[in-house]
């Protein structure tokens, strides 16, 4: 009993890391061609996409995911390679507001806050692609965030039939971050069990238009 108990604990492992590896893998090669970190070589769309994190973390600094996200919108929209942004992010919660949080800065920093809109139905990289398409009518995109996160965020868009290219901002070290890279393993695994179930986003409602 023990031995047959302790056979499918083993092939319940196994199973995950092969399932993590092999979602892992398609994800990058899908994405491998299409991410940018010289803001130089990135080509011109009219659409940034900023995905959204919280701007601290659980002992009151400063998230760097966070503001390195900011740094590098601000930097698509100065060197003119995007012309409008949608920070798509939570807010779930009354007390609790992503979007505006990061227009707020990037405000700060001198951006017109008439390029920026904003969703606030982003509660997860799905539902932010998702809304891209359904509500915001746009079929091409420059993802904004790390590497790790874009590489996930292009997957799905080329799956919904979208050009999407990332612009990645800045990371972190590998030791800071291990949690989130983690955490992301697991995630890629979720994007396939989405597609499988056809998971639907959360919220969509009214759609908004953007100018040309």
């Amino acid at each position: 009993m023990k031995k047959t108990i302790l056979l499918i604990i083993f092939t319940i492992i196994g199973v995950t890391l092969i399932s993590i590896f092999i979602c892992n893998s398609i994800v990058v090669d899908t994405a491998k061609l299409k991410l940018y970190s010289n803001i130089n070589e990135i080509p011109f769309r009219r659409i940034g996409l900023l995905l959204g994190t919280s701007p601290t973390m659980a002992n009151g600094y400063t998230n760097p995911f966070y503001k390195n996200r900011i740094i590098a919108a601000e930097a698509l929209i100065r060197e003119r390679k995007i012309k409008y942004l949608i920070i798509s992010g939570d807010n779930g919660r009354r007390e609790y507001n992503e979007p505006e949080s990061m227009r707020s800065d990037l405000i700060k920093l001198g951006i017109d806050s008439n390029i920026l809109y904003l969703d606030y139905a982003g509660f997860r990289t799905f539902d932010s692609i998702k809304r891209l398409k359904e509500i915001f009518g746009q079929d091409s995109v420059t993802v904004i965030s790390q590497k790790f996160h874009n590489e996930r965020a292009i997957f799905i868009a080329e799956h919904e039939g979208m050009d999407a290219i990332g612009f990645n901002a800045r990371d972190i070290s590998p030791r800071d971050g291990l949690t989130t890279e983690l955490r992301e393993k697991l995630a890629r695994v979720k994007v396939f069990i989405d597609r499988w179930f056809s998971t639907k986003p959360r919220y969509l409602g009214q759609k908004i238009a953007i100018p040309n």
